[in-house]
């Protein structure tokens, strides 16, 4: 079975009329926003992965919402994941990790495609419960299959490192 890239997931699972719904806040077509959906996804993981290597309280935060959606079962597929009660008030801890690392992450990407930073981040308002979704989604397929030590790489210390990285595909930007 090949792996998909954690963007493919979250690509996959926002479905194409929400992708329709992005291109048209960016002012581009389907393909533009596929890719501007794939950048905002691998900075957020790449925040989050920077987070949980940190040994500060933003690293215990993210270590704890980690271990939060590796515990819960897996969310509803597709569109039902997006607006309504799906969306933050479902996300427990890592909702709020999630939307802590999207504001400098939308600073970011406006700076680079010069976007306004305030439709990025409504962009962001979107992904984030589909964000949520895929990495309960990977986290239950990495700790159902394997039991918790395999998915862990078997140890304990770094554990919850090990399994962010394996969720994310090695948190790749």
């Amino acid at each position: 079975m090949s792996e998909s890239s954690f963007q493919d997931d979250v690509l996959g699972e926002l479905g194409d009329e929400k992708l329709t719904e992005i291109a048209g806040l960016l002012g581009t077509d389907d393909t533009g926003a596929r890719e501007a959906v794939a950048q905002t996804v691998g900075a957020m993981t790449g925040g989050l992965q920077q987070k949980a290597d940190a040994d500060d309280a933003d690293g215990v935060e993210v270590r704890r919402a980690i271990a939060e959606v590796a515990e819960t079962e897996p969310p509803l597929e597709g569109v039902a994941t997006l607006g309504g009660l799906g969306g933050l008030l479902s996300g427990g801890m890592m909702a709020g990790v999630l939307a802590k690392v999207s504001r400098p992450v939308a600073a970011a990407l406006s700076k680079r495609t010069g976007i306004p930073a305030a439709t990025i981040s409504r962009v962001i308002e979107m992904l984030i419960p589909v964000v949520l979704a895929v990495l309960a989604k990977r986290a239950s397929g990495r700790t159902a299959g394997a039991g918790a030590g395999a998915a862990t790489g078997g140890g304990t210390s770094g554990g919850l490192g090990d399994l962010l990285g394996e969720i994310l595909g090695g948190g790749k930007k």
